[in-house]
């Protein structure tokens, strides 16, 4: 490692290697750091993307593909299904990654364009000059290192500790985030669509999903928000839903962690300093996902890098531009899905019973889901009354 960097990056997820990828292209001296020793592991997310989303920042490869998708299954408690195209699935369908090695290849992309890229190297604190953010203290293999930068890039997920020691509030009370379980599971029919369980019978304030990886595995997890957990463990639920759905499926993995859904925080930029990703709490209040914008962040926060060192200020005057163009684009879709969460945890299983059934004389494979969901409105207006701002 240098002593100076325009750029340094903390975390090396999709978030923080698009940022540094898009920054050294341009000409930035970058610095990549990784906590962990291996990039990608351990996997902490369901792992699907949507393939038109993806294909903006990479092109795909069979090497990080597990499987493609043919749309989306929405499973009312008393098994009614809602079955949606990959075209009518908002996006949200299309591939299953294999994120060991998808983030490995992001970070290659960033070294291969000029960036460095340092594993087993944690941020432990900001150095300042002035109340300006102007670098990282780094432990290196035991060794303690003071890396001077321009601008630091926040992209350590959901446990980000950069954004709190640079004085912004990223702190999550419990209604906030989905405390989350997955198996990955073998000796099953995956299938070919994507299943999400909704409702209290599965897991109280979020749902099951299984994301298919083959043709003999798949993804299986769940999530409870922390406001509902009481004493429930998610691995005792997800237990309990193997035995019931797929009593013969053979766990051969199993991660556990937090997924932020409470929208996004009320500031992501400081003098000096940007977040990005679950950092910056930019994952899906509805659905949890958080790959693709996390990338698309990373985008902007890079754009807006490369005209920071252009200009040669690096205050939030400069860096606002980030904060503006993410809430324009992102950020609007967060907060629909926020509404749309916080009406759901309201349902009980008989009202999402009788949202599905009154979708069962419609065809809704074919169906785009904005269209979906405004018929599931005109149908339920008095239960849905509170998304009546989405149709304005």
């Amino acid at each position: 490692m240098k002593q100076k960097y325009d750029v340094v990056v903390v975390g090396a997820g999709p978030g923080g290697s698009i940022t540094a990828k898009t920054c050294a292209e341009a000409g930035l001296d970058v610095l990549l750091i990784e906590k962990r020793q291996e990039i990608g592991d351990p996997v902490r997310c369901a792992e699907g993307v949507a393939k038109d989303a993806l294909i903006r920042h990479i092109q795909p490869d069979k090497r990080w593909i597990a499987a493609e998708v043919n749309g989306s299954k929405i499973i009312a408690p008393d098994g009614t299904e809602i079955k949606m195209s990959e075209e009518a699935s908002g996006g949200k369908a299309g591939y299953t990654l294999e994120r060991k090695i998808f983030d490995r290849v992001l970070a290659q992309q960033a070294a291969m364009a000029g960036a460095e890229v340092m594993v087993k190297t944690r941020a432990t604190g900001l150095l300042r000059n002035n109340g300006c953010i102007t670098g990282i203290n780094a432990m290196y293999m035991g060794e303690t290192h003071e890396i001077k930068a321009d601008i630091v890039i926040g992209a350590d997920g959901v446990e980000s500790k950069v954004g709190r020691w640079g004085g912004i509030d990223t702190s999550l009370k419990p209604i906030d985030i989905d405390t989350c379980a997955q198996f990955l599971v073998s000796n099953i029919e995956a299938g070919e669509y994507s299943k999400f369980f909704l409702g209290e019978k599965y897991t109280p304030g979020g749902y099951v999903w299984i994301f298919p990886k083959g043709p003999h595995t798949a993804n299986v997890g769940l999530g409870i928000l922390g406001s509902k957990c009481g004493n429930i463990r998610p691995i005792t639920l997800l237990e309990n839903f193997m035995k019931n759905h797929l009593p013969e499926g053979k766990i051969i993995e199993m991660v556990v962690g937090g997924v932020p859904v409470g929208g996004p925080i009320k500031q992501t930029v400081a003098d000096g300093l940007i977040l990005v990703g679950d950092a910056a709490r930019q994952s899906d209040p509805l659905t949890g996902g958080g790959i693709i914008n996390a990338m698309d962040a990373g985008k902007i926060a890079a754009e807006v890098c490369i005209k920071a060192k252009e200009k040669g200020d690096y205050s939030v005057r400069t860096l606002n531009e980030y904060e503006n163009r993410w809430r324009a684009t992102i950020g609007k879709e967060l907060n629909k899905s926020l509404k749309v969460k916080n009406l759901l945890l309201k349902l009980s299983d008989e009202q999402l019973n009788q949202l599905a059934h009154s979708l069962s004389e419609i065809d809704t494979s074919k169906m785009e889901l904005p269209k979906m969901i405004m018929i599931l409105f005109k149908r339920n207006p008095k239960l849905l009354w509170e998304l009546r701002t989405l149709f304005i």
